[in-house]
């Protein structure tokens, strides 16, 4: 850049001068997309959604496949050490990298802000821990694993969701302003230090990644983390860094503002609308497809036939299924004694087909979850056991409604046996749900 900048004088140390080439090649690494697949998504406006911006927000390199580790890390370590030798090698003439440390400060605050508001709109619109489902109140709690129960935990109170939301917003907000990142930091440091150690404690699968914000909001604060120390602690008067850029051609001062201002309209306004919208339609964790009408409910088993023999009421039975729960969408799920090996999904994701949202069904030992298709003209659904360790289980069913309170339901089970089963809709409130219509302060008579 041809600007005028304002520079301190002072000579830094060789020290300083070999870590300093070190950090930014370690996080120029880190936050500036080498792959070209990022730039490729990023220019397919046709195709650009809430989703795909907030899989373009999680980018970190990965030169190991699979989940995120810490091994990427170590890989991109070692280039920097490689790097920072070769560097120092070459450079025997700066006196000081004033210049390079700013904009290296300019990149890291603007990816973690993406990185920040990705997921504090997906909590301000409160999309990404939803309300249980039917099935999920229907589920004894002990049959969740450790990060069900927290999602579920958050998910039963919306309002504290959006909080959560409202401070990553305003800490990523914060980061596009220079005067206001070291306080940005203050806020997210702790936000997401919690977000961390919930990972670790609950068995949760983002804990590489919180870390990795965490790490570029230390990098940022530890530019006045010392004059803070001096200021605050030990009561000395403190200079603060002044450095800033200059930028005294009208293209450079144009080029700035546009840049910023594309920046937050894309990241800011366009993806929080988009999120709103997506919102609007419902959680994007449980399908979009509406399920048999007027059929949502939690049902007893009154009659259970296998081959034509009645199977009394059984806590031990494996065969004989204890309650069915219609959700208002697409989906079946089945209590009974037949084991479930658990399906755990412990990242954020978000699934455009309705046939990977497994949200509902995952963590959980305590029902089969089933996808269904709806034939009305031959009354027949066809279901497949959403579990991934389940995948070509499929039956097909016969329904019929005598009444509007009960469904009866035939065909072959998993295993290619004849089943007959007489569904009774149970009146059941939901304290979750009375709630909400009456409000907090009011009383609740169930």
């Amino acid at each position: 850049m041809a600007a005028t900048l304002e520079v301190s004088s002072s000579q830094w140390t060789e020290a300083e001068k070999i870590l300093f080439r070190f950090v930014f090649i370690y996080f120029f690494i880190q936050v500036v997309p080498l792959d070209y697949k990022y730039y490729a998504q990023l220019l397919s406006w046709d195709r650009l959604g809430y989703r795909e911006i907030f899989y373009l927000s999680r980018y970190s390199p990965k030169f190991i496949s699979g989940a995120d580790s810490f091994l990427n890390w170590g890989i991109v370590a070692g280039i920097a050490v490689v790097g920072s030798i070769i560097w120092t090698a070459l450079d025997k003439t700066s006196r000081e990298y004033n210049r390079l440390y700013y904009w290296l400060r300019v990149l890291v605050r603007y990816r973690l802000a993406v990185g920040i508001l990705a997921y504090g709109f997906l909590k301000f619109f409160p999309e990404q821990s939803p309300l249980p489902s039917l099935s999920h109140l229907n589920t004894n709690y002990g049959d969740f694993s450790a990060w069900k129960l927290f999602s579920i935990s958050l998910g039963v109170v919306p309002t504290y969701e959006s909080f959560l939301g409202l401070v990553e917003i305003v800490g990523g907000l914060l980061l596009l302003h220079r005067k206001t990142a070291t306080i940005a930091t203050l806020i997210i440091l702790p936000f997401t230090g919690n977000v961390f150690f919930s990972n670790l404690a609950y068995e949760g699968g983002e804990y590489v990644y919180s870390l990795y914000l965490i790490s570029l909001a230390l990098f940022l604060f530890s530019f006045d983390a010392i004059r803070l120390f001096n200021l605050l602690s030990l009561e000395r008067a403190t200079v603060p860094n002044r450095f800033q850029p200059v930028f005294s051609e009208n293209w450079q001062r144009t080029g700035r503002l546009l840049a910023k201002a594309g920046f937050i309209i894309f990241f800011v306004f366009f993806y929080g609308y988009q999120t709103y919208a997506s919102h609007q339609k419902g959680p994007y964790q449980y399908p979009q497809q509406p399920g048999l009408a007027q059929a949502a409910g939690v049902y007893n088993v009154n009659s259970f036939k296998v081959n034509g023999n009645e199977l009394p009421y059984s806590k031990t039975d494996s065969l004989r299924w204890k309650d069915v729960v219609f959700e208002k969408w697409a989906t079946l799920s089945v209590r009974s004694n037949r084991p479930v090996l658990i399906d755990s999904l412990n990242t954020e994701e978000i699934f455009a087909e309705d046939s990977l949202r497994n949200y509902e069904s995952t963590g959980s030992i305590g029902r089969h979850y089933y996808s269904y298709q709806i034939d009305t003209e031959h009354q027949t659904l066809h279901l497949n056991n959403k579990n991934s360790h389940y995948k070509t289980e499929t039956l097909v069913l016969h329904y019929e409604r005598p009444s509007a309170n009960q469904i009866i339901l035939s065909g072959l089970n998993e295993n290619r046996d004849s089943i007959r089963v007489v569904l009774d809709r149970l009146d059941k409130k939901y304290l979750i749900h009375e709630a909400k219509k009456v409000g907090r302060r009011k009383g609740l008579k169930l």
